[in-house]
């Protein structure tokens, strides 16, 4: 798994590739939480070269969100590929994040 982390005037880019899973997805959550520790509230996580989320994942995404929205955040997500918008449907989280098309249009809706 592959992280990258673009920091804009009031929002993180973090972009993932790979897999994502229960032997590194600590390491997303991690990545995750210290862009909350340094502050930045509201995140964008762009889902485009994930091919596969297990639950460890999800459950990452929710940590963070849980944590973001405590300090008047949030955390959206952008171009889930197929199999992630799929596996977010079935754990019924793709009404829990605002889900965007494009990383254009999930930044800009901050």
């Amino acid at each position: 798994m592959e992280i990258t982390i673009k920091e804009m005037n009031r929002v993180d880019l973090i972009e993932v590739a790979g897999r994502i899973d229960s032997s590194n997805a600590e390491e997303l959550g991690e990545a995750l939480k210290q862009r909350v520790d340094d502050g930045r509230r509201n995140l964008v996580v762009d889902l485009a070269g994930v091919e596969y989320m297990s639950s460890a994942g999800l459950r990452e995404l929710v940590a963070t969100l849980k944590q973001v929205k405590q300090g008047s955040g949030d955390l959206r997500l952008c171009n889930p590929s197929e199999r992630v918008a799929e596996v977010l449907e079935l754990a019924g989280l793709d009404s829990v994040f605002e889900i965007y098309d494009d990383q254009v249009t999930a930044v800009g809706s901050f």
